[in-house]
């Protein structure tokens, strides 16, 4: 038997060294003389005893009556020492609880990259902030919405264009949430509106666009126009959201005309290619081009002001031999014959010699002075030997000499012959 159990002898507590529950033997369980714990009170509290006290405390509170002396008082009897139950106590201490648990449930907790917008009893009411906050639950909804988060939509469409041709293109959206309020309660569902307006302004685009723009150079304005046109539509609607870009995937012709169309587009780059080359050449043409005239024409002005220069210096050279002529006319007349002649014959290839009779020969290399061999003249009186004249010219001055000396024995007659 339990060392605990109610009614048996073994009433030995293990913790309390042996000792009896009261002093009779078979003594009351609620007799709070001794207790359970004997008399050192050295042993843990009995479960049993601490959920009586508590239940004793919860009957006290609502009104209900007690155990005392071994009795159980009946409410109303004659020894009826208990108080009258409180019908109200429970409910209300019910209500405490359930209060309780309403307001602790109304904490919640808005993320950084969140926006709450709360309805009271379905009205907007405001946009909470991130943090922790209180809402009274059951009155208030809050709804989470993602502001900083890029969201993206792709569609892949077939369509008409203006010269009524089909053109298949593939298309892609990114967008925010810029207003939360107008992404809750504007519209049912936002990705389903975004979705439908993004299909209609791509047809309306394309449908003014020819066919062959859309598959060349026409994407980036198809672009811009859709994306334009788009957020137009977007914020009539009053969704909310923010276009952050547009992006043309793809522009392809329908499959049994792709060749064609291939074909054409390789030589439209090659037209551009032959263009832009064209361009390269011009550019490095026309340059030298206009180098080369502006060189031209600095010459001709050049040589202009030469020429008038050179005839101004003759005229003026013309003015001056006037005035001397007029004051010496026989000594400018002779000086002008010599210079004449010295003009004359410095531009021929004649060389002239004076040589006379028993005197030593005279050579002068003016042929070669004229063509520019300075180093070998010979200047001064120097002599000419026989070998250095040619065989031709030597002769006929031998001749020359000798003729000369049988028609006239004057030592200062004079012998002009022209050599070579």
């Amino acid at each position: 038997m339990a060392w605990n159990e109610p009614g048996g002898g073994n009433q030995h507590d293990p913790w309390s060294g042996g000792g009896r529950r009261g002093s009779n033997g078979g003594g009351n369980n609620n007799d709070e003389g001794g207790g359970n714990r004997g008399g050192n009170n050295q042993g843990p509290p009995d479960l049993d005893e601490a959920l009586k006290k508590f239940q004793d405390k919860l009957n006290a509170m609502l009104g209900g009556g007690g155990k005392k002396g071994g009795g159980r008082k009946k409410s109303g009897g004659a020894g009826g020492g208990g108080k009258p139950r409180n019908v109200f106590a429970l409910p209300g201490l019910l209500l405490i609880v359930a209060l309780a648990i309403w307001a602790a449930s109304g904490f919640y907790l808005v993320d950084q990259s969140e926006r709450g917008v709360v309805l009271r009893f379905g009205k907007f009411q405001e946009i909470v902030s991130p943090g922790l906050q209180w809402n009274p639950p059951l009155i208030d909804d809050v709804r989470m919405v993602n502001v900083t988060r890029v969201r993206s939509l792709t569609q892949t469409q077939s369509m008409l264009t203006r010269d009524e041709n089909i053109v298949e293109v593939e298309i892609s959206a990114q967008y925010q949430v810029a207003n939360p309020r107008d992404y809750v309660l504007n519209v049912r569902d936002p990705g389903l509106s975004i979705e439908n307006a993004l299909d209609s302004a791509l047809r309306h685009v394309v449908g003014g666009t020819e066919m062959i723009e859309i598959l060349t150079s026409g994407r980036e304005i198809l672009g811009s126009s859709v994306a334009s046109r788009l957020q137009s539509y977007l914020d009539n609607y009053g969704t909310g959201i923010r276009l952050q870009t547009i992006n043309i995937e793809s522009t392809t012709a329908p499959a049994p005309v792709i060749d064609a169309f291939d074909d054409v587009i390789r030589a439209r780059e090659d037209r551009q290619r032959t263009i832009n080359e064209g361009m390269a050449y011009a550019n490095a043409i026309i340059p030298a081009a206009q180098g080369q005239a502006q060189r031209v024409i600095e010459q001709g002005q050049g040589y202009r002001e030469s020429v008038v220069a050179e005839a101004q210096g003759q005229a003026n050279r013309f003015t001056a031999l006037l005035g001397e002529y007029q004051n010496s006319p026989a000594v400018m007349r002779e000086r002008m014959y010599l210079d004449a002649i010295e003009e004359v014959f410095g531009n021929t290839p004649k060389v002239l010699m004076d040589v006379s009779e028993n005197s030593p020969l005279m050579y002068l290399p003016l042929d070669q002075l004229r063509g520019g061999g300075a180093s070998s003249v010979t200047s001064g009186s120097g002599r000419a030997s026989e070998e250095e004249l040619d065989p031709s010219v030597l002769e006929r001055l031998r001749n020359t000499q000798s003729s000369s000396g049988n028609t006239s024995n004057s030592n200062n007659s004079n012998i002009r012959r022209e050599g070579r």
